[in-house]
């Protein structure tokens, strides 16, 4: 039989009357221009945006290293498939035996004849399309691999370098793994090709392959099989980093059955390859397919019996048994790789034997860490932000502020800030235009910073920088925000000098207009891509879907475009190698506004040390609730470091990326590949060295991992006997309690330092709330140009005795709630329309024992809300504080006198004004308050005069009388509240503290009788 293609018919000619429309070809043509012509705009664009930012050699060598990947891996895939299909096309048979099989073939055959040589086209290019995608995609596999760095340590199975298994592995993995799916791929394109065209019979007589059919499959399946035995090869030193079956959740390495077990069978199976892959070969000239055939079944009953079934019962009669003697020698490696991997591995550990009982003077020593409590609860004090520094519904705070901290009147303070940015959802639907969403309201206006260990008397934050314009401690800054957390999709700004200015700048009543504009410097600076041109406003018209770019008279000859506005993002697009964290923070730096970005190098491929989710461990009870904290994409990593600290300037945008820890070799293979875009710590000025810190996810990686990582020895990891977790926050009682900035001297310090702090209680399945451990890292980086302070980053670990009974965060919030005194006090407060706010529950090691410390606040339960501070919880032991202040509080469980005096400062710190919004409920906003000094004239609407009987009435009587007193003093102040008058606030909360001393000391005369 012959398979050559039998004549075509002669066609009929076309009927004159029948002519092909040509709407279908031009639609389908004008579409795919469309299509080309908006890819061509996302890229160009891209193109403007990093040419302008300063880093296209970033995107440059991306793009590049993905082109040639993506040609690689086409024209490996593409070339292969058409290859294959090419050689079992021109080597089939002219003739072969008329069999039903070969029949049933035929009309196969005639069906695809006409559209061959189609097929063999564009089915390798399709199949080469998605491996050219897959390929792209491993770039920064590749460029690691090409310039991998040595870490400078070795496994302790094979002893190579751990950079082998960071760098190299990884890549041979991927090339293994691609060549085995090429090869894969043209196997069956061959088979098929073959079968189709006679070269393959399944059924018949004689011979069932052709000769030529045979040598080409046979050396596929070669080439299949040294694959194999290279991917078992390779296997051995995969198992350092594979999953353990050990008990413990995220062990990785390999194990005793892995190491005598597993080993030896990936050795034995790749011999078993190589032979099978040897028995093809032969296949291919004595024609034959009984020797091969034989081989991969040997080595498939290898790979059960050798790589399955050996190691399970070495795994179950060996090791089971023993375990812990078997393991110990693994474990210890996974406990010493685990450290290493992420930085754990040099901490201070002391035993603490805290105390449970406070004794008078017992805060003497640590009168410093005492008088620089953290009152102010950034996650609480948010709308208090607002109501009194948002001036106008087109600002906005996030609501979670920042803490860090500042030199005031030459002494470093914690503090609260946060930075006035846009919110365009505060305009009516009227004023949501193009003009003004994208040409008007173009930036946001200064920073808002209140101490954060003192109020003012009344509870509201004691500002030291605010205001419109911004004035205070902080002295003069470019206070214009034009990047930011909070700002439009993107902005036109910039004119031809001499015209007349449309963006707003700040509201001024002074103002003819209520307003003062400016328009930003697009002569002097380049923030963003010019659409000065046609052509640029049409790419941007086309990214954006905007055809105002094009038509707006606004969009002039100076107009530059600013987008990608979030610092997070603009660090992400210009360091795409490194993970980031998921808190952004301002800080006033050189006399701008910079945002602060942490910047981490992962990896999950460090040999037996432990692996964690970071999505899953840096989440806590207040990344749920805040909107500017970012969440992570999903990523395993059993190695991580801080290595880039990473500045956006605020008012310019631009991106500044410092070598933070120039040790780590990821990070120094990384400046091999982009050796530009790393500036030196040396350019670090000392302003800008005092406001790095510590940063807040690696903290949570590293206090997830001592949890289980800070016992010693095997055999403690092995018996779990004291493993740890993180309490739940007792304020949500959802999630995991975040940890704290605090400024503390820990019991091995000489003296108090910026830190991040968090407690320990017992692991397992248990709900005993008891305090196993105190952590805390020394986030203070100094102020030094371009050095890091000593000490900088030391964790020390206080580990409470195993006996101990010490109060956890959990087991302290219980006993806040269920105190009679406190419950009743807080109860009054939340008499009529007012509600309580617990704050953050901070926990420091002072006195010789643990002291916990809550700020209280109380806010309207409707209407206008922002929270005040009105009293103070504390706990040291078994005794509970409960006062106005908390120096009051703390006399209270240290014997009345805990030994610190003067913890509200001093009344002459300096101070800003405030600029509440302009549409407070009460008619005009309230005046500003110049300083934090108390205001208790009364108003001539307040009444002073008690409504209570005598002192020698019924005590039933007195209680209900207080009570009363206390249901008046609240509506009076919240009267106050509403109207801005906070004097007769003031005046309020006195009253109501003197109906609540009337009303306890009356509950306890009817308890004791």
């Amino acid at each position: 039989m012959s398979f050559a293609s039998a004549p075509r018919p002669t066609p009929a000619p076309p009927r004159a009357d029948r002519r092909r429309g040509a709407l279908a070809p031009t639609i389908i043509v004008l579409g795919a221009l469309g299509v080309l012509v908006m890819i061509a705009a996302q890229l160009w664009t891209e193109v403007l945006w990093f040419d302008v930012v300063g880093y296209i050699d970033v995107l440059r060598t991306e793009w590049l290293t993905r082109g040639a990947l993506f040609a690689g891996g086409f024209l490996l895939m593409a070339g292969a498939v058409f290859a294959s299909l090419s050689v079992a096309y021109r080597s089939r048979p002219v003739y072969a035996p008329s069999t039903p099989e070969q029949a049933s073939l035929d009309q196969y055959r005639e069906m695809i004849e006409p559209l061959r040589r189609l097929v063999m086209v564009a089915a390798p290019g399709l199949l080469g399309f998605f491996a050219g995608a897959a390929a792209s995609a491993q770039w920064q596999t590749v460029l690691l691999a090409l310039n991998g760095e040595p870490f400078g340590e070795r496994d302790p199975e094979f002893g190579m370098d751990i950079g082998f298994f960071v760098f190299t592995l990884p890549a041979l993995r991927f090339v293994v793994s691609f060549l085995m799916a090429v090869a894969i791929i043209a196997g069956i394109a061959a088979v098929a090709t073959h079968y189709l065209y006679g070269g393959l019979r399944l059924g018949g007589e004689g011979e069932r392959t052709t000769r030529a059919a045979r040598v080409h499959l046979a050396s596929i399946a070669t080439v299949v099989m040294l694959l194999i035995a290279a991917n078992y090869w390779l296997d051995r030193y995969s198992l350092l980093i594979q999953p353990s079956e050990l008990g413990t959740a995220g062990v990785q390495g390999a194990f005793f059955s892995d190491v005598n077990a597993v080993m030896p069978s990936r050795l034995i199976l790749a011999g078993v390859a190589v032979l099978v892959a040897a028995l093809f070969v032969v296949a291919a000239f004595q024609g034959s397919w009984r020797l091969p055939a034989i081989g991969v079944g040997v080595m498939v009953v290898s790979a059960v019996a050798i790589g399955g079934v050996y190691p399970s019962v070495v795994q179950r009669f060996q090791v089971a048994p023993n375990e812990q003697e078997a393991e110990a020698e693994f474990i210890q490696r996974n406990i010493d790789a685990t450290r290493a991997a992420f930085d754990i591995d040099d901490i201070e550990v002391e035993t603490y034997n805290a105390a449970l009982e406070g004794e008078e003077g017992a805060l003497r020593a640590d009168a410093d860490t005492t008088a620089s409590i953290r009152l102010l609860d950034p996650s609480v004090v948010s709308n208090s932000f607002r109501q009194l520094q948002q001036n106008k519904q087109y600002y906005n705070f996030p609501e979670t502020l920042s803490v860090d901290r500042y030199e005031i009147d030459g002494e470093m303070r914690d503090t609260v800030i946060a930075v006035r940015e846009l919110n365009l959802n505060g305009l009516g639907a009227g004023q949501r235009t193009w003009v003004n969403d994208h040409t008007v309201y173009t930036h946001g206006f200064g920073v808002v910073a209140a101490y954060g260990n003192t109020t003012q008397a009344d509870g509201r934050p004691a500002f030291f920088q605010g205001g419109i314009p911004s004035t205070g401690a902080l002295g003069d800054y470019e206070p214009r925000i034009y990047f930011g957390q909070s700002l439009p999709e993107y902005s036109i700004v910039g004119a031809p000098e001499g015209t007349e200015p449309w963006e707003l700048d700040f509201p001024d009543d002074d103002s003819a207009a209520g307003q003062v504009n400016t328009t930003f410097p697009t002569q002097e600076i380049e923030a963003g891509p010019s659409v000065g041109n046609v052509f640029n406003q049409l790419l941007y018209a086309l990214k954006f879907g905007s055809e105002q770019l094009l038509f707006s008279d606004r969009v002039t000859s100076e107009s530059q475009i600013l987008y990608d506005r979030d610092p997070r993002d603009r660090v992400g697009k210009v360091a795409p190698f490194l993970t980031l964290d998921t808190r952004v923070y301002p800080a006033v730096v050189d006399e701008r506004v910079v945002w602060i970005v942490d910047g981490y190098t992962t990896s999950d491929q460090y040999p037996y040390s432990s692996s964690r989710a970071l999505e899953e461990i840096t989440v806590d009870a207040l990344t749920g609730q805040s909107d500017v904290i970012a969440a992570l994409a999903p990523q395993q990593v059993n190695y991580i470091r801080n290595s880039v600290k990473a500045v956006v300037d605020a008012y310019t945008g631009e991106v500044t990326l410092y070598a933070w820890d120039t040790e780590d070799p990821v990070l120094r293979a990384w400046d091999n590949v982009f050796p530009d875009a790393l500036e030196p710590i040396d350019e670090i000025s000392g302003d800008l060295m005092s406001h790095l810190r510590y940063p807040e996810d690696l903290f949570k990686v590293q206090r997830n991992l001592l949890s289980t990582y800070h016992v010693d020895t095997a055999a403690e990891f092995y018996s779990g006997q004291d493993f740890w977790r993180n309490p739940q926050d007792p304020v949500t009682e959802s999630q995991a309690q975040p940890p704290y900035y605090l400024t503390l001297q820990m019991p091995t310090q000489d003296e108090p330092s910026f830190s991040l702090t968090s407690t320990f209680v017992p692991g397992g399945n248990t709900d005993r709330q008891v305090l196993t451990g105190f952590l805390a890292v020394d986030a203070e980086t100094g102020d030094t140009p371009g050095e890091v302070r000593d000490g900088y980053g030391t964790m020390r670990l206080l580990e409470l005795p195993r006996n101990s009974t010490v109060p956890g965060p959990g087991q302290v919030q219980n006993a806040f709630r269920s105190s009679p005194e406190v419950s009743e006090s807080l109860n009054v407060l939340t008499l009529g329309s007012s509600e309580v706010v617990n704050g953050n529950l901070l926990t420091l090691p002072v006195g010789g024992g643990l002291l916990y410390v809550q700020p209280v606040y109380v806010q309207s339960a409707t209407g206008t809300q922002f929270p005040l501070l009105q009293r103070v919880l504390v706990s040291f032991g078994e005794e509970i504080g409960f006062a106005e202040t908390l120096e009051e509080a703390l006399d209270q469980v240290f014997g009345g006198d805990a030994g610190v005096d003067d913890l509200v400062p001093d009344d002459n710190l300096p101070t800003a004004p405030e600029a509440p919004i302009d549409d407070l409920p009460g008619g005009e906003a309230p005046e500003p308050a110049p300083t934090t000094e108390p205001t208790t004239e009364p108003t001539e609407e307040a009444t002073t005069e008690p409504t209570t009987p005598a002192e020698t009435g019924d005590a039933r009587a007195r209680l209900e009388s207080a009570l009363t007193d206390a249901r008046d003093a609240l509506q009076d102040g919240q009267t106050a509240l509403g109207e801005g008058d906070f004097a007769a606030y003031g005046e309020a909360q006195q009253r109501l503290q003197e109906a609540l001393e009337r009303a306890i000391a009356a509950e306890a005369e009817i308890d004791a009788g």
